[in-house]
């Protein structure tokens, strides 16, 4: 089974390096960027017989107090077989 946890800042959080890349795009020639986040992609490789409900629990507690800050950041989770 992987797991893939993509942690985004919050909208309401400043993100200066989206706003550096914005601007990099649109000194490439891409001045049609309006608005762009950076965030990260975490993917977990996951062994073992746990059960899928336990699993998924654990995941998100684990992304909620070690992978994001929630303060400013949100995530999302996906698992797949």
């Amino acid at each position: 089974m992987k797991a893939r946890v993509t942690i985004m800042p919050k909208a309401a959080v400043l993100d200066p390096q989206g706003q550096a890349i914005r601007d990099s795009l649109h000194h490439l020639g891409l001045p049609g960027a309006a608005a762009v986040r950076a965030g990260k992609v975490i993917e977990i490789d996951l062994t073992g017989e746990e059960e899928p409900a336990a699993l998924e629990a654990r995941l998100h507690a684990l992304c909620r107090d070690f992978l994001s800050n929630p303060v400013i950041e949100d995530y999302a989770l996906e698992l797949r077989a």
